[in-house]
């Protein structure tokens, strides 16, 4: 008979699933990357026995993917982090500037929300707060997939636009700044202690658009941390239970975010300056006119297609900063 209560926990079951799959992961990926060059090996041999320079195409082809798919495997095998694996919390919050920068934090979240789609990440909003006019004066998104928070950590920090503003009739050109924060996602609430004596919780009415479908409710949360100050707030869902969990989720995340940054502290009194690599305050600029460019400053590495870049096609910036800190030895 099995023990009482040996499986009850399935949250617990379900992180040691994942933690399974994580592992078996990179081992199949080279596995198969393995039997791909020993194919291509093969088939390149007999091409030189029977001198067929027919497949030769087929071999370039297939040398080509096997070498897009080992740079991949690269980036992946860089993710050693503690919290490398797990999904992502990533926040995003205008710059002064009003509409201008409010609509330039939107064009952010759908930037983002197109690169979580083409990898096949999963996407939940947290928190949106629209702008009066046009934009978001606030989101928070959880990106969920794995190694999400390992990739999107290298896009924290300020991001840049220059473009024609659309809100000016002038038709002037406009610099306006956005903040992206990046937190991995809290699994376990043994990670981060919370007692409830050091909380303060807060209902409103949930701000929207107006018409029908404003929340007529004070179903919003707004979560006090008193300890550290930390304020967090939830008002995307429904029911004041689901706000109140996705609030907590993120209260967790920036608690988790303090004590990594407490522990990067020290460490960094033992390692000196070397512990921080490019976190500046503007990561990246975006120019829309008079030319086309966006060009990340701590890397250097820059592209002339701004409209792929703002479809989600983020991983050569991605790539390049992991490259960096990895040459830097930094985990």
């Amino acid at each position: 008979m099995a023990q009482p209560g040996f499986w009850d926990d399935r949250e617990e079951a379900e992180r040691v699933v994942k933690q399974i799959a994580l592992l078996k992961d990179p081992v199949e990926t080279y596995q198969r990357l393995a039997a791909q060059a020993e194919d291509l090996e093969v088939l390149y041999n007999l091409a030189l026995e029977e001198e067929d320079q027919g497949v030769s195409q087929e071999i370039q082809a297939g040398l080509s993917s096997l070498r897009a798919d080992l740079d991949r495997f690269e980036l992946s095998m860089m993710l050693s982090g503690e919290y490398d694996a797990r999904n992502a919390i990533l926040s995003i919050h205008p710059g002064a500037g009003g509409t201008e920068a409010q609509d330039w934090a939107q064009m952010l979240m759908r930037m983002y929300m197109r690169w979580a789609e083409r990898r096949g990440y999963q996407v939940e909003t947290m928190d949106l707060l629209p702008g009066e006019e046009a934009g978001v004066k606030s989101v928070t998104l959880l990106i969920k997939g794995p190694y999400a928070y390992g990739y999107l950590q290298a896009e924290r920090g300020v991001h840049r636009l220059v473009r024609i503003s659309p809100f000016d009739a002038n038709a002037r050109r406009h610099t306006s700044f956005a903040s992206v924060d990046v937190l991995p996602e809290v699994e376990d609430d043994a990670e981060v202690e919370i007692r409830p004596e050091d909380l303060k919780i807060d209902t409103y009415r949930s701000s929207g658009a107006g018409g029908q479908y404003v929340n007529k409710t004070e179903s919003a949360i707004r979560i006090t941390h008193i300890p550290t100050g930390i304020v967090v707030s939830c008002q995307t869902e429904r029911s004041q239970h689901s706000n109140r969990e996705a609030a907590m989720k993120l209260l967790r995340a920036r608690l988790m975010q303090l004590k990594i940054q407490e522990q990067k502290e020290k460490l960094s009194e033992l390692q000196g300056e070397q512990g921080e690599i490019a976190w500046g305050n503007q990561i990246r600029s975006y120019v829309f006119a008079p030319y086309q460019m966006v060009k990340d400053h701590r890397t250097e590495e820059e592209t002339g297609n701004v409209t792929a870049v703002m479809d989600g096609e983020l991983d050569p910036f991605i790539e390049a900063f992991l490259r960096q800190r990895k040459a830097a030895g930094v985990a």
